[in-house]
């Protein structure tokens, strides 16, 4: 049973909860192709440490999401609206597509233009940042799609395979946003 939390032409993005956790996406995880772009491959992931992370995932500063692809009713990713601070009216974004069937149609686009929308509609946040490492390209390709603007590098901030690499910052400021 889905719990429809927001809905596109192709998505629903419900909360994450423990119906989520599957030996496949503990998979993801784990796998270094999927995870390369982010924190989550730093250390081995297990179906505990998944079903830890799934329980300490929601909270009134963090909303985390299961994308779940319409057509087959398969749970394909996750989304985070998190570092939600309604004093100074922002938040930022975070995605992670694990099944790899997914990647590159324009699943990461359509929800990041969902959580955009819930961040100013029914938030009502002022501002939305999204951050990637300067080689993760299908990430600046839906920043730039969503005209984030670049607001700062952080030079080797990451390193990975005994190379550092920098982070890239983006926002999106919510009048920018409607004016598009």
């Amino acid at each position: 049973m889905i719990n429809k939390f927001l809905e596109s032409n192709n998505i629903i993005l419900e909360p994450l909860e423990e119906k989520h956790i599957t030996q496949e996406y503990c998979s993801w995880l784990n796998d270094t192709e999927i995870v390369q772009f982010n924190s989550h491959g730093v250390f081995p992931n297990t179906l505990k440490l998944t079903k830890e992370y799934v329980e300490h995932s929601q909270s009134k500063s963090q909303i985390t999401l299961a994308i779940i692809d319409i057509k087959t009713n398969l749970h394909i990713g996750n989304l985070s609206i998190y570092k939600i601070d309604f004093i100074n009216s922002n938040a930022d974004i975070s995605i992670l597509i694990g099944n790899r069937d997914f990647w590159g149609k324009g699943y990461g686009y359509e929800a990041f233009i969902l959580a955009i929308k819930h961040c100013f509609n029914t938030l009502n946040l002022h501002r939305v940042t999204a951050g990637t490492t300067a080689d993760n390209i299908a990430m600046q390709k839906i920043i730039k799609k969503l005209n984030m603007s670049k607001e700062a590098t952080l030079r080797e901030a990451v390193q990975r395979d005994n190379k550092y690499i920098d982070i890239y910052l983006y926002s999106i400021l919510k009048r920018e946003f409607i004016e598009q």
